[in-house]
């Protein structure tokens, strides 16, 4: 059990049976009244996020996250295959647990799988990949003095925004949590 006032962003915590991430949470202390926690939590089993209030010093369960090292191996129809990198067990994710995270997966990459109590929740990405341009309109020259961008598609299919100097068959540092450019690798 784990006190409201102990929230930090970051912790799991278990609230009405669900796994929650905390996002964000403010301390209040009403002028009348008692203090209150407002929080911003995120559902790690379908991704939601809600608003929840808590009254201070009020006690909720912890929830304990496991974090194993996993390969992606390949996409099989709607599911896809991860290996686990110490037993070498074999398992599946649909495409439904991985929608933002197809964005940047390409096979024998070295992912965290999470998870609660031996249920999988979802897979953590490094917080930048590097995937291939492989199809981008050419840069006009003499077009930069404002700093403009153009589309490109990388090989997982993700269109991102780039400077114009990108051409196709580039390597690029894609930012995991936003989906943008970064750099050239």
């Amino acid at each position: 059990m784990i006190s409201v006032n102990d929230f930090k962003t970051g912790l799991t915590v278990e609230v009405d049976g669900d796994i929650y991430t905390v996002l964000d949470f403010q301390h209040v202390k009403p002028g009348k009244g008692a203090a209150f926690v407002r929080s911003k939590l995120k559902n790690l089993r379908n991704g939601n996020t809600v608003e929840k209030t808590f009254r201070a010093g009020e006690t909720i369960g912890r929830a304990l996250i496991e974090n194993r090292d996993v390969q992606y191996l390949y996409a099989s129809g709607q599911d896809h295959v991860f290996m686990d990198n110490e037993t070498y067990d074999q398992f599946s994710l649909s495409e439904e647990q991985l929608k933002w995270e197809l964005n940047f997966l390409k096979e024998n990459m070295n992912v965290k799988i999470v998870s609660y109590q031996g249920e999988i929740l979802g897979i953590n990405l490094p917080n930048s990949v590097e995937l291939k341009v492989v199809e981008t309109e050419p840069g006009i020259k003499g077009n930069t003095a404002t700093g403009a961008t153009k589309n490109a598609k990388v090989e997982t299919g993700l269109n991102v925004q780039v400077p114009l100097f990108i051409n196709e068959d580039d390597i690029l540092l894609i930012d995991t949590r936003e989906g943008k450019y970064i750099s050239r690798a």
